[in-house]
């Protein structure tokens, strides 16, 4: 009889990743990059109008709240903005990721994985509004905006330079497990944990591994998309509160052969790095200015909104419609069949694209059954041919471009056609950020003015106005004027 092998259990050096994260979290200076900080305000500006939008639509606010009727931290909790709850802070995170979320128009990065990183927000600012009030009770002064910035700018770098090089969705796994690892370390920072338990922390975010993306894809697609995030937040911020009570770590959570993440959930692939953290995903991250659309589709979408003039009066003339797209697109929006819900629609380019073209304009309301049920929708559909695009593809990683290119053109029965429109920088993009920031600024202030007072709204937009006075005001000042 063969002997059986002997473990050894000797504890090992916490994984160089999780290490790495941590010392980032504890020791960089995102405040070095004055664009970074920048672009956080404004990144924290859409975030918030993202969410307060959200409030619009009963299928959010029925998830909000504490998680049993009475469970309230009146006048202690963190407060949920737009709304009159005060939760303990791992709940406000959840409520505040879901309206994040829910209408799929916060910001997004690209790269081998992709994401949103703003979900973040919904531990960083429930946390930080939670430890100010405590603090103001206690005699001390109120965290800041700024502190709220430099935590966002340390979230996205987390979860955007992992994401530059490791594919977790073609391992069928979400991309939001990258939103609870962030949420973890930027917490447990904020909460004033030690290296070590920091470590623990960021382990316990591994250990957790990932929610399966099926959720996201047909034909399961459905609203678990719209508040997955919200709950991986929440979660992050649970796994700090958890390391600050001294619960320990597990450091070859990664590693660990057999039972480690990349063994079992990563096709035993190692995880691969090319730079390290500092500011690049922030000062390089996409905003979701002009549609409420999955990523990947918003260049096509911008095709289609400028060919509206085109094709609005010819509908029953169009023979086919020619859509090219890149790698990423092709394989996880190309989608035909009956669409079930506004979850299955936003992760449709067919769907969304023939909107733009029918409208010359996509908002989530388009989403909803009375616009679906259009005959002329699935008619356009029905007349799409959708490609993959070598150059798009290829210029969607390039380091320096991070281009998400689409093309559109129709072609008519009588032998007529468009001329082929391509986009290849959507407008929330870097290389058009003079464009997108006066469309993003007015974003923010129209779903601002839709839910906040008129009093209230007018001094947040003042406060927002300007990089200085953004940083210098409280948190609890801040959250009092986004409560309802």
């Amino acid at each position: 009889m063969s002997k059986a092998a002997v473990l050894d259990a000797s504890r090992p050096e916490f994984d160089q990743v999780i290490q790495d994260i941590v010392d980032y979290v504890l020791d960089y200076d995102v405040t070095q990059s004055d664009e970074a900080m920048q672009t956080a305000r404004y990144d924290w500006m859409d975030t918030i109008g993202c969410g307060l939008l959200a409030l619009s639509y009963p299928a959010c606010t029925k998830l909000l709240g504490p998680i049993v009727p009475g469970a309230d931290l009146p006048g202690n909790g963190a407060r949920v903005p737009g709304t009159s709850y005060e939760l303990d802070p791992v709940r406000a995170a959840w409520n505040i990721g879901a309206m994040v979320r829910w209408l799929d128009y916060n910001d997004t990065w690209l790269a081998a994985e992709w994401g949103h990183p703003s979900d973040n927000l919904g531990a960083i600012l429930a946390l930080a509004d939670y430890l100010s009030r405590k603090r103001v009770r206690e005699g001390q002064t109120s965290l800041g905006m700024r502190d709220v910035l430099i935590a966002m700018i340390k979230a996205h770098e987390i979860q955007g330079i992992i994401a530059l090089e490791n594919s977790f969705n073609r391992v069928g796994l979400c991309h939001v497990m990258l939103v609870r690892i962030a949420s973890t370390a930027v917490t447990a920072q904020m909460l004033g944990c030690t290296r070590d338990e920091c470590l623990n922390a960021v382990s316990q975010a591994w250990l957790d591994g990932s929610s399966l993306r099926t959720y996201r894809h047909a034909p399961n697609t459905g609203s678990r998309k719209s508040w997955a995030a919200g709950d991986a937040t929440s979660r992050g911020l649970f796994l700090a509160f958890t390391a600050l009570r001294g619960e320990m770590g597990y450091p070859s959570a990664i590693t660990a052969p057999t039972w480690g993440f990349q063994d079992v959930l990563f096709g035993k692939n190692s995880l691969k790095f090319t730079q390290g953290y500092g500011t690049y995903t922030m000062e390089n991250i996409l905003f979701k200015i002009s549609f409420p659309a999955e990523f990947h589709a918003q260049t096509a979408i911008e095709a289609a909104v400028t060919l509206h003039p085109q094709l609005v009066d010819r509908v029953d003339e169009v023979d086919r419609i020619v859509i090219k797209t890149q790698e990423s697109g092709d394989r996880i929006i190309n989608k035909t069949g009956p669409l079930d819900n506004p979850a299955d629609r936003d992760h449709c380019l067919q769907y969304m694209v023939a909107i733009g073209l029918l409208k010359g304009d996509l908002q989530a309301e388009h989403y909803e059954d009375n616009v679906a049920s259009d005959p002329r929708v699935d008619a356009l559909r029905d007349c799409m041919e959708v490609s993959e695009d070598e150059r798009f593809s290829r210029e969607y990683l390039e380091p320096d471009k991070r281009a998400i290119g689409n093309s559109l053109q129709i072609f008519f029965r009588d032998g007529s056609a468009t001329d082929e429109v391509v986009v290849d920088y959507p407008v929330g993009h870097r290389r058009r950020r003079d464009e997108g920031i006066p469309l993003l600024k007015t974003k923010f202030e129209r779903h601002l003015r839709g839910k906040i007072s008129a009093e209230k709204s007018e001094k947040i937009l003042a406060i927002c106005s300007d990089q200085e006075s953004f940083e210098a005001t409280s948190v609890t000042d801040m959250m009092e004027l986004l409560q309802q």
